[in-house]
């Protein structure tokens, strides 16, 4: 396994949590036992995580075009 192969299986588990921690319907806060009556704007850690989820996916895509390219080129 090269580097790039094992940056795609970590960032791809990283991923696959974040997601998980985002569990549609419940905030970050009732997914540890806060509570969620209502639709709310994402705020502190549930932005950052966000955020990081969306910059993880776009890091995985490009290692991935990279990865693809390497292969093609030699």
């Amino acid at each position: 396994m090269d580097l790039l192969q094992v940056a795609q299986v970590v960032i791809a588990i990283a991923v696959g949590t974040s997601i998980l921690l985002q569990a549609r319907g419940t905030g970050l806060s009732s997914t540890f036992g806060g509570e969620s009556t209502a639709y709310r704007s994402r705020r502190g850690l549930e932005r950052t995580l966000f955020r990081l989820t969306i910059v993880l996916i776009a890091v995985f895509v490009i290692i991935s075009l990279i990865g693809a390219r390497q292969t093609n080129v030699g």
